[in-house]
């Protein structure tokens, strides 16, 4: 596999930069175990479970199977060793677990790792004259395990190995046959993420999988490392050869590149954990906040300095590194901005980083506590009301019913002066 450390592959499909988890032995070298003798088939553990899977295994596996993936920010973090750890847990609990692919690099401590577990042959294949081995999909398929290790998610198989162009697919596939899957990834090789790897590192990612594929897994786990613990393996050779080190730290491995992959990772998993608890909040707590996180709302309406409040607003969510949220409530209380007037508000927002909203309701005061309840905000940041006291008292403030509602909710509320800053021509310098 032609991972993106800058590391020359011997792998004739990578480009030259890549390789960091990859075919450095030309894919036939290096500490793979031999293959196992086959396992006899097990008792079935229950509907979608085939021949082979495990009664003893508590979680039972749906008829698409369940999928867990190690990510982490670089070669080298622990996602092989943490995937065969679990391997042998399951193992260890009465599961029927095989290898179908793991790839050691020669180091003899994850050779190690996979002590006793049922390895299933490889393919061996042939392309451009040199011999490699690829997972052979067909024979896992047909020994039909409860669970199948597969390292490196991202692999581009070689050509004519298989039906399919990417390990991806593969296991996919596996996971349609009810069988499943623990696999591993580095954060650059997602798809969303590929792009910004390239221009911090300058290193071609070619190997990409889609954001949806990570998205499906039932578990997503980060395996972590600091910057520095990194190097010092690499310096004492657990990562690569030694002939490879100095190259790796002065490329790839540099601690700059290491400390902003490693946020990215964070990043990622963070961002799937908080979608995790606003469904699970949605579904069994409608109505509690939990700060995990700050969430800030602004409303959007079509007084004058609206344009102010949500600049106010972005500061306050870029002081908090908050998510920041533009909610404009259509309604026959609200004083419609005119078309272009709320497109600049539009852009305004799309230049600070928030997100858009646009509701149609008959109670904008409601409507803005519900949002906030909804999306978990933590914050809501309105402009202060320009109605006299009679049109509060006869009509109502928009304002005062929010801080009622939103009290009953623990949000906070900012309410933020309106300031319509007028300038003069003398006041432009390029005037």
């Amino acid at each position: 596999m032609g991972q993106t450390d800058g590391v020359p592959s011997a792998d004739p499909r990578a480009a030259p930069g890549e390789g960091a988890e990859g075919r450095t032995d030309g894919g036939t070298g290096g500490a793979s175990a031999p293959a196992g003798p086959p396992r006899p088939a097990r008792a079935s553990a229950g509907a979608g479970a085939g021949p082979g899977h495990s009664a003893v295994e508590s979680d039972a596996v749906g008829p698409t199977g369940r999928f867990r993936i190690y990510l982490g920010a670089v070669a080298g973090v622990g996602k092989t060793f943490a995937m065969l750890d679990e391997g042998w847990r399951r193992h260890r609990r009465g599961a029927d677990v095989v290898v179908g692919f793991v790839e050691t690099h020669g180091r003899p401590r994850t050779a190690e790792l996979i002590r006793d577990l049922e390895v299933v042959p490889r393919k061996l294949v042939t392309y451009r004259g040199t011999q490699f081995e690829e997972m052979d999909v067909d024979a896992v398929l047909e020994r039909r395990p409860r669970v199948a290790l597969v390292d490196e998610l991202a692999h581009t198989n070689v050509p004519g190995s298989g039906r399919n162009e990417k390990r991806w697919e593969d296991v996919l596939e596996l996971l349609g046959a009810g069988i499943a899957v623990i696999t591993t990834v580095n954060v650059q090789h997602l798809e969303s993420i590929a792009d910004a790897v390239e221009r911090m590192t300058g290193i071609k990612v070619r190997e990409r999988v889609p954001d949806w594929v990570v998205r499906r897994a039932d578990q997503l786990e980060l395996i972590d490392s600091s910057p520095e613990a990194l190097r010092r393996r690499m310096v004492h050779g657990n990562i690569y050869p030694a002939d490879k080190v100095p190259d790796a730290l002065t490329h790839f491995f540099r601690t700059e590149n290491l400390v902003a992959l490693r946020e990215l990772a964070l990043r990622f998993v963070a961002d799937e954990t908080e979608e995790e608890l606003l469904e699970f909040l949605r579904a069994r707590h409608p109505d509690a906040v939990w700060e995990t996180r700050e969430r800030i709302m602004v409303a959007v309406t079509g007084a004058q300095g609206t344009d102010a409040v949500i600049r106010r607003a972005a500061r306050i969510a870029a002081r908090t590194k908050a998510d920041l949220h533009a909610v404009y409530v259509a309604s026959d209380a609200n004083r419609r901005p005119g078309r272009d007037a709320l497109a600049e508000l539009h852009t305004l927002t799309d230049a600070l980083g928030a997100q858009w909203h646009e509701l149609q309701r008959d109670d904008p005061a409601r409507a803005l506590v519900d949002f906030a309840r909804e999306h978990q905000v933590t914050q809501i940041v309105l402009g202060s009301s320009r109605r006299s006291r009679w049109e509060e008292l006869t009509k109502g403030s928009v304002v005062q019913r929010v801080l009622r509602f939103a009290a009953d909710g623990d949000v906070d509320v900012h309410v933020i002066a309106r300031r319509q800053v007028e300038l003069s021509e003398a006041s432009d310098p390029d005037g």
